[in-house]
């Protein structure tokens, strides 16, 4: 009772202070909100509630609020996600705010529930997401020679590390980096020609990532000793050294959880694969590229906007050990319980919910067109 008496406290000395932007009426009113409500789910439904934003988390660890935090739960509970649409079709019901339009969705870890969740989110009747923008906000691992745990990446290239030929490492051909290639190609890092894309890469609104960054790029971010004390290991890496802050840089999708110097070396050389020498990678996870793929079926058909999309990951761990120090014993280390788990999730609500106040507290700007 306590703890939400203080965070009703802290939103309201926030919105006093013109932290979050006031809305003189309501997205939805109460009668579309209990219209849509007494629709049932996958089927049709003659009210709708208008979105403005998605905010679209991967995993929850326990309840919804009042326990230790998820990617889902700070949103639900500092937004005031007061609605809750029963969502049977995918992982984990819906959470939506009637005053300002946000919507939040948690979708289930790997890029086989993102998309599935993704796409039977556009398909429900019940919402209108014809305009919505979607923010992808999640923890990540981070390579050290980019950034510092706790630090936050806007990507423009997100890249798909699954669809891949692969020969065993104790087979490969001498001369190869890694059995790990291209689809079409005739080994690793193959680029005459480059395959056709299938899915492996794709490329958001470059505008609308410099917009987001150009607004939170000097924000202070949290910072607290236990990840000061993990990133001092990072000797040679003056970035990881940093204190956690704001960047832009891509983001490698992959179902299989990889760690190591040599795994980050061939991410490295995977991005710059796909992007042609244009992407750099900088976060690793799981989602981006099915999430991804589903909104542009339903940009297909109006249910969505490709161009309103952006990805905002931030890192709970490094994608490799600190020199010198062992990759397996690091990565069951690091399995136990991430150092930058509280400062990543922070870091996310902080520096996307910037976004989303800017979005839906002037609707009237961003309506129509993304920002350019």
């Amino acid at each position: 009772m306590m703890r939400t008496i203080a965070r009703v406290a802290l939103s309201v000395a926030a919105l006093l202070a013109g932290a979050l932007p006031a809305h003189a009426a309501p997205v939805a009113d109460a009668a579309t909100v209990a219209a849509v409500k007494a629709c049932v789910p996958a089927r049709p439904c003659a009210a709708k509630l208008p979105v403005r934003v998605v905010v679209v988390t991967m995993f929850e660890i326990g309840k919804d609020s009042g326990d230790k935090p998820g990617e889902f739960q700070l949103w639900k509970e500092r937004r005031g996600l007061s609605v809750t649409l029963p969502f049977p079709q995918g992982w984990h019901d819906l959470a939506y705010d009637p005053q300002t339009g946000v919507l939040a969705m948690v979708t289930g870890m790997g890029s086989i529930k993102s998309a599935t969740a993704a796409l039977a989110v556009g398909l429900d009747d019940r919402l209108d997401l014809s305009k919505a923008y979607w923010l992808v906000a999640g923890i990540a691992g981070i390579d050290p020679e980019d950034a510092s745990v706790g630090s936050a990446a806007w990507a423009r290239y997100l890249i798909d590390g699954d669809i891949a030929h692969e020969i065993d490492a104790r087979e490969i051909p001498a001369g190869w980096k890694s059995g790990y290639f291209a689809l079409h190609s005739k080994g690793p890092m193959d680029p005459t020609p480059l395959p056709p894309e299938n899915g492996e890469m794709f490329e958001l609104n470059p505008a609308l990532q410099e917009w987001a960054f150009a607004l939170t790029k000097d924000m202070k971010l949290p910072d607290d000793p236990a990840i000061a004390t993990a990133r001092k290991a990072f000797t040679g890496y003056p970035n990881a050294q940093k204190p956690p802050f704001v960047l832009k840089g891509d983001n490698l999708a992959a179902m299989t959880f990889w760690h190591g110097a040599k795994m980050n070396a061939w991410a490295n050389d995977w991005t710059k694969f796909w992007t042609r020498g244009q992407g750099e990678f900088v976060t690793s996870a799981m989602e981006e590229t099915g999430t991804f793929q589903s909104i542009e079926y339903l940009t297909r058909v109006g249910r969505a906007d490709r161009d309103r999309v952006m990805v905002l990951r931030s890192a709970s761990n490094f994608s490799m050990p600190p020199p010198g120090v062992d990759p397996a014993g690091y990565l069951l280390s690091e399995n136990q319980g991430y150092a930058g788990m509280t400062a990543a999730l922070e870091a996310l609500y902080l520096v996307g919910g910037k976004v989303v106040d800017e979005i839906t507290g002037h609707w009237d700007r961003y309506e129509k067109a993304p920002p350019k």
